[in-house]
């Protein structure tokens, strides 16, 4: 299968697109296409992008000292960003699954020194946001 074809079939790659079309224009407006998974790609990338604030909140709270947000990749904090959207708001997803489909999703936008990274922060915050509130 064409990479072009797995990118449009995978929702976690499109809400990356989406959530980072949106990073480089604030303004524009996001339209989601007719698509399988469109109700869960519209409830993640909205819902990274409304509760942001909170999401970099506990990012600063967990991984502060493993990360400077102001000097790190856009595109490796949106994929952090959302998977953490997802781990905070998905309780019925596990969290090991979430963890898996980002950095399958980061294929497609990251190296893989940067993609070990992702899979490290996401273990550490997941481990922190999950399981001390069960």
């Amino acid at each position: 299968m064409l990479s072009s074809q797995i990118t449009k079939k995978n929702p976690r790659v499109i809400v990356i697109q989406k959530l980072y079309t949106k990073e480089l224009n604030f303004d524009s407006k996001i339209e989601f296409q007719k698509h399988r998974y469109k109700k869960f790609i519209k409830d993640i990338v909205l819902g990274t992008i409304e509760r942001k604030d909170l999401i970099e909140e506990n990012v600063k709270k967990y991984l502060g000292s493993d990360i400077n947000i102001k000097r790190t990749e856009k595109m490796l904090l949106i994929l952090l960003h959302a998977a953490i959207f997802e781990i905070m708001y998905k309780p019925q997803t596990n969290v090991n699954i979430i963890i898996n489909e980002y950095l399958n999703a980061a294929n497609f936008f990251i190296d893989s020194n940067q993609k070990k990274f992702l899979n490290a922060l996401l273990d550490k915050i997941s481990k922190k946001l999950r399981y001390s509130n069960e």
